[in-house]
C-alpha cells in the first residue's frame, strides 16, 4: 500500500490520465488511508460516518476515488442520493438531489489536486444530467469550488463556530475573555453545588435514555429529530474505533443516578465536533451543559486535539451563537454548491431556519414525542 507522503503528495495532474471509479469505502483501503492523511480530512469523509448514513435510511451511497495512471489517489468524494421533499416544499433546494453529504455538516471533495477535483466533480455532474429532477449538492466550508467547472453556484450557507485550542497540551485550557470566562465558572460552581457532575456513557441502554431528552430538546427547539437507529449506528461502528463518545451529565438524587442531558462528540483527526445534544428542560437551570462542554473541551485539550467544532448555528438562534461564542469559538461561514444554479441561490433562500416552520413551531411543541420522532424520521428520509 502507498505511504501516507506518497499518497498526499501534491501533483499537477493536467497533463496525466485520470481514472475516476466508484468504489465502496468499506472494502477499498485507499480511501480510509487517504481520509487519514489529509490535512483536511474530516470525521464525515469517514468509511463509518458513511455505513452510519447509509444504515439510517438503507440508501447506498454513490463514492468516487480518482488515480492517475500510476494508480495514486489524488482525490475522493462520498456522496448520497435523496428523495427531496415532496410538494416543492423549501422549493428546489431540498429536492432530490446527489449530495456531498446529506445530513452533514460539511463534506464535498477531498484533493491534493484541482484536475482531479475537476473530474469528479465532472462526473457527478454526468450522473445528475443523465436523471431529470436530479440536483447536485455539494456542502463545503469555504469556496474552494469556485471556478472549477462552470454550471455550479455557491451561496453562502450557516455560520459554525470553531475553537483552536492551545498547542501545549500540558497547560490546563483558559477561556480568552475575562467575563466570558467568569461566567463559565459561576456555572461550573453552581453545578457543582447542586452535584452535576460528566461522565461517559458506558452502555447503549444509556444512550437510549439520552435518545429520550434528545427528543424533547428538538421539541423545544422546533428542530426535526433524526432516528434512534443512526444514534445507535454511531455508537456501534464509530464508538468502538473511539470516534464517538457521549458524555452525560448527571445527578445524584436519593441514591438514584438521574441524567440530566447528554451531547455526543466525534473525533477525528486534530478536530472534536460537538455534533448532537439532549437536555432535560426543566433542569436546564442546573447548567448540565456547561459541565459537559467543559469536560469535553479540556478532553480535547489534554488528548492533543488542536480544533473544538461546536458546529453551525441557524440565522437567528442568537443565543445558541452566544453559548458558542462565550467559550472563545469563531465563526467560520459554510458554504453550499449546487448545479444545475438556481435563482433561489441569489435570494437568500438558501440559507432557512428549519423545515419545520411549514408545520408551524406553534403545533411542534405541543405534539408527544413519539409523534415528534416519527415526524423527524418521514421528513429526515427524503433530505
Amino acid at each position: 500500500m502507498q505511504g501516507l507522503t506518497e499518497l498526499l503528495t501534491p501533483v499537477n495532474a493536467g497533463s496525466q490520465n485520470l481514472k475516476v471509479a466508484e468504489i465502496d469505502p468499506r472494502t477499498d483501503p485507499r480511501w480510509e488511508a487517504f481520509v487519514r492523511g489529509h490535512p483536511n480530512g474530516s470525521i464525515h469523509h469517514h468509511p463509518a460516518w458513511l455505513e452510519a448514513l447509509e444504515r439510517e435510511y438503507g440508501q447506498k451511497g454513490v463514492h468516487f476515488l480518482c488515480e492517475d495512471s500510476a494508480g495514486k489517489v489524488l482525490a475522493v468524494l462520498p456522496m448520497l442520493e435523496t428523495r427531496g421533499l415532496p410538494f416543492g416544499l423549501a422549493r428546489s433546494l431540498a429536492g432530490r438531489r446527489l449530495s456531498s453529504l446529506p445530513r452533514t455538516p460539511v463534506a464535498g471533495p477531498l484533493s491534493i489536486d484541482d484536475g482531479a477535483t475537476v473530474a469528479l466533480l465532472q462526473e457527478a455532474i454526468e450522473r445528475v444530467d443523465a436523471d431529470p429532477g436530479l440536483r447536485l449538492q455539494i456542502k463545503t466550508q469555504g469556496r474552494e469550488l469556485d471556478g472549477l467547472i462552470d454550471g455550479i453556484a455557491c451561496a453562502p450557507w450557516r455560520l459554525s463556530y470553531l475553537l483552536k485550542l492551545p498547542e501545549d497540551g500540558q497547560r490546563p485550557f483558559r477561556i480568552a475573555k475575562s467575563h466570558n470566562r467568569a461566567a463559565v465558572k459561576r456555572a461550573l460552581q453552581k453545578a457543582g453545588r447542586l452535584g452535576v457532575y460528566a461522565r461517559p456513557a458506558e452502555t447503549e441502554a444509556e444512550l437510549d435514555v439520552w435518545y429520550g431528552l434528545y427528543l424533547e430538546t428538538m421539541r423545544h427547539n422546533a428542530v426535526p429529530p433524526r432516528p434512534y437507529r443512526f444514534f445507535a449506528a454511531l455508537w456501534q461502528l464509530l464508538k468502538p474505533l473511539g470516534m464517538m463518545e457521549l458524555i452525560l451529565a448527571e445527578q445524584d438524587r436519593a441514591g438514584r443516578r438521574v441524567i440530566l442531558a447528554g451531547s455526543i462528540f466525534l473525533s477525528f483527526g486534530e478536530t472534536v465536533t460537538y455534533a448532537f445534544g439532549g437536555s432535560r428542560l426543566r433542569d436546564l437551570a442546573l447548567r448540565p451543559n456547561d459541565v459537559i462542554q467543559w469536560r469535553a473541551i479540556n478532553d480535547a485539550h489534554k488528548n492533543g486535539y488542536r480544533f473544538f467544532d461546536f458546529g453551525e448555528v441557524p440565522e437567528g438562534e442568537d443565543d445558541l451563537a452566544k453559548f458558542k461564542r462565550k467559550w472563545g469559538a469563531e465563526p467560520v461561514r459554510l458554504h453550499r454548491y449546487y448545479y444545475p444554479a438556481n435563482t433561489a441561490l441569489h435570494s437568500g433562500i438558501a440559507d432557512s431556519r428549519g423545515y419545520v416552520d411549514v408545520l408551524g413551531k406553534a403545533i411542534w411543541r405541543r405534539l408527544p414525542l413519539r409523534a415528534i420522532s416519527w415526524l423527524g424520521d418521514q421528513l429526515y428520509a427524503r433530505l
